[in-house]
């Protein structure tokens, strides 16, 4: 009779769990991160590193943009007209230090200079300059341009970098609230067999098959039980917020999770595929493509490039230029080799300490960096075998905890049928159920560490999945 009543309790008591579960709705773990990526504002902050380098280049490629000047000039005085000056000139920058140049000049007036005399329909010149010495083979504008282009790369490894941390973060958060969830439904599942099994005893104390003391023991169970769901709820509580703060829709408004979304509940292999670390083998690789050792590889570039700039610096500045001039220049053969206008700057400091220090800075920097990179190489390749460690140790830690659960629940379910026939007590059925919570409360914990060490590999590495 006692035995009826119980199994026909917990029959009832399964049926209806079984009708909430199916009742869910499940945020999965891929929708989430996915939805992060897109919708996140420090997500949408990443990409905007990536839109500076973009900015950044097209700024430094100004420097080679052709440019269109005209200078005006006039002075008149008590009627007279001292000076008009009129120059225009359209230059095209080159990339060797070179620049190409076209000019128009006409002036007139009563008090003019004489070396600005020119025709009556104006002088018109077509010529080059050069740099010699400095900024010949390097110079101001071309250092930026190359540098913006370093710099372009390498805002898209830190553009991986910054959206790889967000993802990691928001990845954790997941694992939080999967990890208190599952808690609660420990502590449900739990409560509601101890309600079952006070019921039962209850109803046999009554018809004075046991003791009624064993109600009492029961009850303490079924408050001890409560007490427990209550605190994991409200850890629930709060980690479902905490998730909350991941969640955004596309207008940069913030998504508040209803009561009735719940987390996805098997992640093991849902895990790899979405963080894109499915097969992961460090020996297979590639320690220099990881986006810390671009971001640090192309800074190095970055200063190469700079002290080239400053040894550069230790040349004289030999600037020349020669220029074609004609008052006809429609007509190509009026441009002779004898009309021509011609210069040269030479200028060269003579201790160049400045130059020098500024070099001698710029190798320090340099090989500063290269250090650091050295270094990082290393600390990641740490890192990396770490992570592996870790998730193999979890791994046979979660195979043994599994095993632990079910022999567990095998002790208690013997337990619980020698309490039947009248060989056990209820103080024996809690001290095996506090047992089997225990290890079910240990395998939560020991599954949540394996994700978040999946987790972590995936920050190690630095993943930025293209598919999600």
């Amino acid at each position: 009779m006692r035995k009826a009543i119980i199994i026909l309790a917990f029959l009832c008591c399964v049926s209806g769990l079984q009708a909430q579960v199916d009742s869910l709705q499940v945020l999965s773990f891929s929708e989430y991160i996915s939805l992060v990526k897109q919708n996140h504002p420090v997500a949408k902050q990443a990409n905007l590193i990536l839109e500076t380098g973009d900015a950044k280049l097209l700024k430094a490629r100004g420097g080679f943009d052709p440019k269109v000047e005209v200078d005006f000039d006039q002075k008149v005085f008590k009627e007279t007209e001292y000076y008009d000056l009129l120059n225009a000139t359209f230059k095209i920058p080159t990339w060797y230090g070179i620049d190409l140049k076209a000019q128009f000049e006409e002036n007139e007036g009563y008090y003019l200079n004489p070396q600005k005399t020119v025709p009556e329909n104006g002088l018109y010149t077509a010529g080059i300059s050069a740099s010699l010495g400095q900024g010949l083979w390097i110079n101001e504008r071309m250092a930026t341009l190359k540098q913006a282009k370093v710099y372009q790369q390498q805002a898209r490894a830190d553009l991986d970098l910054a959206v790889n941390a967000i993802l990691h973060d928001a990845a954790v958060a997941y694992f939080d609230w999967l990890q208190a969830y599952k808690k609660v439904l420990l502590y449900e599942r739990s409560l509601e067999n101890t309600i079952v099994r006070f019921r039962g005893i209850k109803q046999s104390a009554l018809l004075g098959d046991i003791p009624l003391i064993d109600t009492t023991e029961a009850k303490i169970s079924v408050q001890s039980r409560a007490l427990s769901l209550k605190e994991v709820e409200l850890e629930y509580v709060q980690k479902k917020l905490e998730l909350a703060n991941y969640l955004w829709l596309g207008n940069n408004i913030p998504v508040e999770l209803q009561d009735d979304v719940f987390p996805q509940d098997d992640l093991a292999f849902v895990i790899d595929e979405t963080l894109d670390i499915t097969g992961f083998d460090l020996a297979d690789f590639q320690i220099n493509e990881h986006p810390k050792m671009r971001s640090l590889a192309y800074k190095v570039e970055g200063l190469e490039i700079e002290k080239r700039l400053k040894a550069n610096k230790l040349l004289p500045v030999i600037d020349v230029n020669y220029n074609f001039i004609s008052s006809e220049p429609e007509n190509l053969d009026s441009f002779y080799t004898q009309n021509y206008k011609a210069g040269l700057h030479f200028k060269m400091p003579l201790f160049l300490r400045k130059e020098r220090g500024d070099l001698e800075l710029a190798k320090l920097k340099l090989q500063d960096t290269e250090l650091d990179l050295t270094n990082l190489r290393l600390q990641l390749q740490n890192k990396i075998k770490a992570v592996n460690t870790e998730l193999f140790t979890l791994q046979e830690q979660n195979a043994m905890a599994e095993e632990l659960v079910t022999n567990y629940a095998t002790m208690l379910n013997a337990e619980e049928r020698k309490y039947q026939v009248g060989e056990s007590s209820i103080f024996l059925i809690n001290s095996r159920e506090l047992k089997l919570i225990d290890s079910q409360l240990k395998q939560i914990e020991l599954t949540y560490k394996l994700y978040k060490a999946k987790a972590k590999l995936f920050k190690t590495i630095a993943n930025n999945p293209d598919n999600i």
